[in-house]
């Protein structure tokens, strides 16, 4: 027996649910990829009566302990330690992004959208799977482990600051958290290859390719939800963004990325001095 044919659930929201709420990493992990793949095959319903609640907040390890933001200490590329230290920093992030897309097909699969609204987002959290089961095993050959750093607690927040509102949640988690992931790879990429780490960049280069696809995902429904309700995509963008972000988008953009995923520079360029609360 395989161990997919050990991963029970009764509805791809059950499935999300369950992936959400598991600690244990590596059963997270494959319980959000074989989800994809039975909801890819049409295996399994989107919902069921039976469904529990959404998970509030996700299920995690004893470690990393979390710390706020600002006392994440910065890293020094240049030694294997500080990159290590990003590699953690980064599995944290991709880890964040499993739960983030399981959330998004769990928490609105009740919303009267397509299901090929859910084909995207479970690919989505198929290859946020993958991205954090790289980064990990990166880590274990350099000697290290998720959860052996502290790492921010501020990434779920968006989760819980637009629960209640589909809009809200593709306007700042793919629009903003994930294509600030288009402008800071390039630059990590390269900085790891200047240092010799080309096993590292190689799994940046995926990553980065694959966010592309990601904020396409989320441009793409975006506007589909705006054009439904007849609202100019970008000045509600812009509105959202204002009210439900916390914090600043910061330059340089990484233009040319953006706009191969259907965000363009009058979405994001004025908000650069916002400042929402």
């Amino acid at each position: 027996m395989s161990e997919s044919d050990t991963i029970s659930f009764r509805s791809l929201r059950d499935g999300a649910n369950k992936a959400i709420r598991a600690s244990d990493l590596d059963i997270k992990t494959a319980i959000a990829q074989e989800a994809a793949r039975r909801w890819h095959a049409r295996a399994v319903s989107l919902r069921s009566p039976l469904d529990e609640p959404v998970a509030e907040r996700p299920g995690r390890p004893a470690k990393p302990e979390l710390l706020p933001p600002r006392l994440v200490k910065k890293r020094n590329l240049n030694t294997q330690q500080g990159r290590i230290a990003l590699l953690h920093a980064l599995a944290h992030i991709e880890l964040n992004a499993v739960d983030l897309a399981l959330d998004i097909v769990a928490r609105f699969a009740s919303e009267k959208v397509p299901l090929t609204f859910f084909d995207g987002w479970m690919q989505v959290a198929y290859e946020e799977a993958k991205h954090f089961n790289l980064i990990r095993a990166r880590l274990r050959a350099l000697g290290a482990d998720y959860g052996d750093l502290p790492a921010h607690d501020g990434l779920w927040q968006a989760a819980h600051d637009t629960r209640n509102d589909l809009n809200a949640r593709l306007a700042v988690v793919p629009l903003i958290l994930e294509a600030r992931g288009l402008d800071v790879t390039p630059p990590l990429q390269a900085k790891m290859v200047q240092t010799g780490d080309t096993e590292s960049a190689a799994i940046l280069d995926i990553i980065y390719n694959d966010e592309k696809k990601h904020v396409a995902v989320g441009a793409k429904w975006f506007r589909f939800l705006c054009h439904r309700q007849r609202k100019n995509p970008e000045e509600t963008f812009k509105k959202l963004v204002r009210a439900n972000f916390r914090g600043q988008l910061k330059a340089p953009f990484n233009d040319v990325a953006r706009a191969e995923a259907g965000l363009t520079p009058s979405f994001y360029r004025n908000l650069t001095s916002t400042n929402a609360s």
